[in-house]
């Protein structure tokens, strides 16, 4: 999170391993399927969280239908991308939250990553309370009130404290840095993945409960269960810095973040059509989230989300061919 999982960092590089007898400059290495067969094609690094799923069907689908590529898919978490991304075994990363130090290592240092330019969505984390109980408690949305309402935010899982709900315990978040920091009566409690968090998000607001929770923009909930965000001490540069040093010490809210996209050095240099295209790909909060609410709330497969959103935004996607 923004970082997220379906893979550990080990099994992430078990699945990209290269067999064979020998060591390998893996820096050297094409996409495992790339001209298979004599076809064009193309492998998409993609992560967990929806919005990314939506980056990766859009793009997937004109890549093969305007295009005439294959597109494949590997999912990996957020860092170990990077190194695939560097060593040629995907090709393109369409959604980075900020990685400072892979970009150094790999875009500034080794330049077997190249910056693939804006994706056009602003990421935001931040901590969030239902609307429904901003408005009836206005001043939860500061965090210096937190511990006013914790008694209210307790569960059986937070174990006497309020609950501070996050996802897959796999996202990179400040959060039990934070709560420690700060001096809160709350304990963090993993949902286990996005989806387990979204389910339980909609079920507090069903019954009206209220709920803390690690969440962050672009993200179509927010369509369904409005959501203010909890105030909590600013970001800034000198937070930054400490928190870089010892992530154990961050004591400030998160970053606003453009959203930006990464290509392969080789492929951004001999991809040709795909990669021209992955360079020019840039859309809205509210595409991603016409796409993901299609596929997480909708029940629409990828394809068929994809296929939907292509159909009725052709002014947007044919400047990117």
């Amino acid at each position: 999170m923004r970082s997220r999982t379906l893979l550990t960092a080990a099994a992430a590089f078990g699945l990209l391993a290269v067999t064979g007898c020998g060591a390998a400059d893996m820096t050297k290495q094409g996409s495992p399927y790339a001209n298979a067969a004599g076809a064009k094609s193309v492998t998409l690094s993609v992560q967990s969280w929806v919005g990314a799923r939506a980056n990766e069907a859009v793009a997937q689908y004109l890549l093969e239908h305007e295009l005439g590529y294959r597109v494949d898919t590997v999912q990996v978490d957020e860092v170990p991308a990077w190194d695939a991304l560097s060593q040629g075994r995907v090709d393109a990363i369409l959604e980075d939250w900020g990685h400072p130090d892979q970009e150094k290592r790999y875009v500034t240092d080794k330049k077997t990553v190249v910056d693939g330019g804006q994706l056009g969505v602003t990421g935001h984390i931040g901590w969030w309370v239902p609307k429904y109980f901003a408005d009836a408690h206005p001043d939860v949305t500061d965090w210096k009130n937190l511990d006013k309402y914790a008694d209210q935010l307790r569960t059986p899982e937070s174990g006497g404290k309020g609950q501070l709900l996050d996802g897959s315990p796999s996202y990179v978040t400040h959060d039990k840095a934070l709560v420690n920091n700060l001096k809160l009566n709350y304990q963090v409690v993993f949902a286990g993945s996005e989806a387990a968090q979204i389910t339980q998000l909609k079920q507090f607001a069903k019954e009206k409960r209220p709920f803390l929770t690690y969440w962050y923009e672009p993200q179509w909930l927010f369509n369904e269960v409005p959501m203010t965000e909890v105030r909590l001490p600013p970001y800034n540069a000198a937070c930054d810095a400490k928190g870089t040093k010892d992530p154990a010490s961050v004591d400030c809210a998160y970053p606003t973040t453009p959203l930006k996209k990464f290509l392969n050095a080789d492929f951004a240099r001999k991809g040709g059509a795909a990669a021209r295209f992955l360079k020019k790909f840039h859309w809205t909060k509210q595409d991603q989230n016409e796409v993901s609410q299609l596929m997480a709330e909708d029940k629409l497969s990828a394809e068929e989300a994809a296929k939907r959103w292509v159909h009725t935004h052709p002014e947007e996607w044919k400047t990117w061919l």
